[in-house]
């Protein structure tokens, strides 16, 4: 009876080992695959999702802005690791190792079809097509010292386009967080 019962005890403790192992791999593991970071003496870019900061359209269905609003979205944050504000600029570009590896060079979509917004913290969405960016800049500001700020950016088939639902068309972006030079007013120069 007390060797069944140690043996028993034994098989549990097993089980049990077994399921935290488990628990904390899957855990880590989807952790992981969620949270694309770039970080620089400046600036830690977390992105949230599990596309990290690639964006892609891979349906055509051309829709209005509002329900564009409502599409999938494509969320980070960014954080200025710094005691003296920070510049920055997102940027969207063509990812081009994607293109390349789907061999799609020729069923891209056109730009002029594209809408994107950004949205800044608990700010408006602003929208824009996607050709209208200068070099694809969506937005420049700067973070404050220690400041953090959470960025959401959806991509869509505008309404009026002339793609069709279900065309063999997509697109392959990428989501760039640069910190530009930082530029010192000139009390901060004098105080040094």
């Amino acid at each position: 009876m007390k060797k069944e019962l140690i043996k028993n005890f034994v098989y549990i403790f097993f089980i049990l080992l077994v399921a935290v192992f488990s628990t904390y791999y899957i855990y880590y593991k989807f952790q992981n695959d969620r949270s694309v970071d770039y970080n620089s003496d400046s600036l830690n870019v977390i992105y949230h999702d599990t596309n990290g900061d690639h964006v892609e359209i891979t349906k055509i269905t051309p829709v209005t802005d509002s329900v564009g609003l409502s599409s999938n979205s494509y969320n980070f944050t960014i954080q200025n690791n710094m005691t003296i504000p920070v510049p920055y600029t997102i940027k969207i570009e063509d990812d081009l190792d994607k293109i390349l590896e789907d061999e799609c060079g020729n069923s891209l979509v056109s730009k002029d079809n594209i809408r994107i917004s950004i949205k800044i913290g608990k700010g408006s969405n602003k929208i824009y097509n996607l050709d209208e960016l200068r070099e694809g800049v969506l937005y420049t500001d700067s973070l404050e010292a220690l400041q953090k700020v959470d960025v959401v950016i959806r991509v869509w088939i505008k309404k009026d386009s002339i793609l069709v639902s279900g065309m063999n068309l997509h697109y392959h972006g990428i989501i760039r967080v640069l910190e530009e030079e930082y530029i010192y007013p000139l009390d901060e120069v004098e105080n040094q």
